[in-house]
């Protein structure tokens, strides 16, 4: 596919903000999925299955940073990524024979309510500790659903895992924002593998995506922990976040 040097370099520098977003905050995938579709032309599909490419390459890198500042636990957190690799599963098999159409129209009030539940009670996601978590009748059908949700479009889905992951699991959002990008590598993995499968990957545009996601997700991840007030920003972050994805839904803006 030729691109011309202002596509490519729209592209690189997207990429890289989307990687910084996803590692922070989450729904990084609003800047690059709109890239493949309106700047490069790819079609729905498609862009769902190249845009895992550079998904892929950045939670491996934001991975390889929190886990140079130390705040990864896998052995505590097994069980949320079983669940949520799980729901994965599901969710791609949906993605590659249902339109998201119909999804995306859910999408935009989700966020609404996502939006309300991160305003209410600041101190729930500003904690430095963290909290018991609430039963597992909740909790586990909870990262099931989320981890489908991230098969079928990933779009958002960092913004809600973070959601369960502090609100439900008890995690302070960087440690959760460590996990969840754990998470999303392993089921990534399996999701990328199904859509080449059904061909629906263009190689060339996804891993030209993949260098500013995995330099934009190792940055942010490796030197995070070293700001101060690190889960005030990353807190405000994923409110502008939350905004912007609610604009643009609702087509008040245009990227």
């Amino acid at each position: 596919m030729d691109l011309t040097l202002f596509e490519y370099a729209i592209a690189l520098t997207g990429s890289f903000m989307a990687g910084a977003v996803n590692t922070l905050a989450g729904n990084g995938s609003v800047i690059t999925l709109s890239i493949l579709t309106d700047l490069i032309g790819l079609p729905g599909n498609v862009a769902n299955g190249t845009n895992r490419v550079g998904v892929l390459f950045q939670t491996i890198g934001s991975s390889s940073g929190f886990a140079k500042s130390k705040m990864i636990d896998l052995g505590k957190s097994k069980s949320i990524i079983i669940l949520t690799v799980l729901g994965a599963i599901l969710g791609v098999f949906t993605a590659i024979s249902v339109s998201n159409e119909q999804f995306l129209f859910v999408f935009k009030y989700l966020m609404l309510v996502m939006l309300m539940m991160v305003l209410v009670k600041p101190e729930k996601w500003l904690r430095t500790t963290e909290i018991k978590k609430v039963s597992a009748w909740i909790s586990i059908p909870a990262f099931i659903i989320i981890g489908f949700y991230g098969g079928f479009i990933q779009m958002g889905m960092g913004i809600f895992f973070l959601a369960v992951t502090v609100l439900l699991a008890g995690y302070n959002i960087m440690h959760a924002n460590a996990i969840k990008t754990i998470v999303i590598a392993i089921y990534t993995i399996i999701v990328l593998a199904i859509f080449q499968l059904k061909g629906l990957v263009n190689w060339e545009v996804g891993l030209l995506m993949a260098i500013g996601q995995t330099l934009g997700g190792y940055l942010t991840a490796a030197y995070a922990s070293k700001w101060k007030d690190i889960n005030l920003w990353a807190y405000r972050l994923l409110i502008i976040i939350i905004i912007f994805a609610i604009l643009m839904q609702f087509q008040i803006i245009k990227l």
